[in-house]
């Protein structure tokens, strides 16, 4: 068993500066040489490390292209991979990983941690004798191991700040894999695309901007499905309908998802061709709509892609 570690920094390799946690480098990788030597890690390890390291609130599209493109050279090298990621955009990185790694073959495990490893009583060194246990043993596709979960990649949210059991996922039926007879990577271009929640007396100023500006749109709707309905709003709606750019709809709530059609407050969203994003969360709704911009070209193209499931992030 071989497997490729690829450290991009995030909270469990982090220490305390005069600022609060920065990450640092050496520490994920001398905490894995120390479980390796205790004998708690099997198999063989190699390490590929970001340059330089980054809090995950800085993560772009461009660190997604990164992370596939270290897994897609190396993909016939290794039996798994483990990546380590900052705890606040790693559902966003999981999910994106699942639509660009198209025919993945091996397993991908996502992990991190609530509290830096070099903090007493952490969770980090846990997270990470997990995850690589996980990797021996596991499907192929792109899973999240955190506080003895193993979490669907497209289907895992952030769901508390600071408890060491921070992630859920909705279940599904489905491998988080882009299925495909053979393996190739996808990479992400640069779009501009806001997620947009609903508000009481939401202002259609602002939807309009985006409307006319934005490459897509996620609107996060109320319950199952519903918006205010105000005449400046219908029109934001309108203007996107009209350029063309794919606007897909997800629920607020955590659980249920959504269902267009079924209140009348939800009827400018079907009128203005609003794409029913069903139960994905918000973070597999934005990483499939820049994946989806990135692959194809037309309206309908894209219209098409987003309507489907493409690695189990609706069901």
């Amino acid at each position: 068993m071989k497997t490729l570690v690829i450290h991009t920094g995030g909270t469990i390799g982090m220490v305390q500066t005069e600022k609060g946690f920065a990450p640092k480098a050496g520490v994920v990788e001398d905490c894995l040489i120390e479980l390796q030597y205790q004998g708690q890690i099997k198999g063989r390890f190699d390490l590929s490390v970001a340059m330089p390291l980054i809090d995950s609130a800085n993560a772009t599209p461009q660190d997604w292209n990164w992370i596939a493109t270290r897994i897609a050279k190396h993909h016939s090298d290794y039996d798994a991979f483990v990546v380590t990621h900052g705890t606040d955009t790693l559902a966003y990185t999981s999910s994106a990983l699942c639509f660009a790694l198209e025919g993945l073959q091996k397993p991908v495990i996502l992990t991190g941690a609530m509290l830096p490893l070099t903090e007493p009583q952490n969770d980090g060194r846990r997270n990470l004798l997990d995850a690589m246990a996980t990797a021996r043993d596991c499907a192929a596709g792109v899973w999240v191991q955190f506080a003895g979960q193993k979490l669907h990649g497209t289907r895992v949210r952030k769901s508390h700040s600071s408890a060491f059991d921070a992630f859920n996922a909705s279940p599904s039926s489905a491998l988080p894999i882009h299925q495909a007879a053979e393996f190739r990577r996808h990479s992400y271009g640069d779009f501009n695309v806001p997620v947009l929640g609903a508000t009481p007396g939401m202002s259609g100023c602002v939807v309009q901007f985006c409307a006319q500006r934005a490459d897509g749109i996620v609107l996060r709707c109320y319950g199952s499905g519903t918006l205010p309905d105000s005449p400046d709003l219908t029109e934001a709606l309108k203007t996107a309908q009209q350029r063309g750019i794919p606007v897909i709809a997800v629920s607020q709530c955590a659980e249920g998802g959504i269902s267009l059609g079924t209140y009348a407050a939800g009827s400018l969203l079907q009128e203005a061709g609003v794409i029913d994003g069903r139960d994905a969360t918000a973070e597999a709704a934005y990483a499939k709509l820049q994946y989806v911009l990135s692959r194809h070209q037309t309206p309908k193209a894209r219209r098409d892609a987003l309507a489907q499931p493409l690695c189990g992030e609706f069901s």
